[in-house]
């Protein structure tokens, strides 16, 4: 008779306890790295991104000459061929047959809107091309790090300034195709292009200049 009472009374302590050493353990494969796992005093000057995709932003520049070129072409042309011919309402049946291009304000719309076209397109294409890194150094000692970007002449435009500077406003796992960063005293954002660039370095990055900073506190 006690053994039948004792019997399920052991049941249920051997279901109810759990070693410890049958808990699920965490791989650390899935942990990444802590920040202070990561030296950020490197040695020497090491690379985080490259994007050494010069052609592409050759074909950029000459792009926008181009259209820079005929946009302003369009304009002088307007300016200097359309002429003031009196239009009769009556006889015209389409709204456009009554539009006279040589009266002042069309000439001169059709002039400034062609030339805003082409300048806009320059500006644009220009901007892009000195907004794109093409170089992230980060310098010897980690404190510093070094921007090198492309310009329309083909040449590279470059300078240094400090870690605590750059702010990253994507992450690099969640970035699609580009990862803006914020320089403090520069009015734009400067673009890694995820798609066509390389992070040498990217923990090193993550830590550095892949940070999100808060600069209003």
């Amino acid at each position: 008779m006690i053994s039948l009472l004792i019997s399920p009374l052991k049941f249920a302590l051997r279901c109810s306890y759990r070693p410890s050493f049958s808990r699920p353990l965490i791989n650390s494969k899935f942990l990444s790295k802590k920040a202070l796992d990561v030296n950020t005093n490197v040695t020497k000057d090491v690379i985080l991104f490259k994007n050494p995709n010069d052609k592409f932003y050759k074909i950029i520049s000459i792009f926008a000459v181009f259209q820079f070129g005929f946009w302003t072409y369009l304009s002088i042309f307007a300016y200097t061929t359309l002429k003031d011919s009196p239009v009769d309402t009556e006889k015209a049946k389409a709204w456009y047959e009554k539009i006279n291009l040589g009266e002042n304000k069309y000439r001169n719309g059709l002039t400034l809107i062609s030339f805003l076209i082409g300048w806009g397109l320059l500006s644009v294409s220009w901007m892009y091309c000195l907004r794109s890194v093409k170089y992230l150094i980060l310098r010897k000692g980690g404190r510093e790090v070094t921007i090198v970007t492309f310009t329309p002449t083909g040449r590279n435009r470059m300078f240094t300034l400090g870690v605590e500077n750059i702010n990253c406003k994507e992450l690099r796992q969640t970035a699609k195709a580009h990862i803006p960063l914020k320089v403090k005293g520069h009015s734009f954002h400067y673009l890694l292009d995820v798609t066509k660039g390389e992070f040498r370095n990217p923990l090193l990055f993550d830590h550095t200049a892949g940070l999100r900073r808060d600069w209003k506190s």
